[in-house]
């Protein structure tokens, strides 16, 4: 009976490590959140084209996360009543790292085409999923 008891237990606690959610996970569905947060502040008409990184290669995505948060940086805000929000959600990004043990890439920001802001938080948010 005790080891059916010790079994069940190891099982258990076994199936619980499997399924929790590694921090680094939580912390790109929290990036991603926020993303989709911005999408409805951000001012989009009369606002600054950001270059959009979209499909980087895989040696090519600490870049274009570089990329994207100096972008979010020229966002703007829809109206007054968001800035607070809008500015805790840029802070937020602003604290995201990623790093690429991969080679350098040798596109730059620059390289990319310019597109909207939402077109812009739509690719970043893609590159997050």
């Amino acid at each position: 009976m005790k080891r059916m008891i010790i079994f069940c237990m190891l099982f258990f606690c076994s199936s619980m490590v499997l399924t929790a959610s590694s921090p680094r996970t939580v912390k790109y569905k929290q990036i991603l959140k926020t993303i989709e947060q911005l999408e409805t502040m951000v001012k989009d008409t009369g606002a600054e084209l950001l270059y959009t990184p979209e499909d980087p290669v895989e040696g090519c995505l600490s870049t274009a996360v570089t990329c994207f948060k100096k972008g979010v940086q020229k966002l703007q805000p829809l109206n007054k009543q968001e800035k607070s929000n809008f500015n805790r959600a840029i802070r937020v990004i602003n604290k995201f790292t990623y790093r690429d043990p991969g080679e350098q890439c040798e596109s730059t920001c620059e390289s990319h085409e310019k597109k909207t802001p939402k077109k812009f938080l739509k690719a970043f948010a893609n590159l997050m999923k």
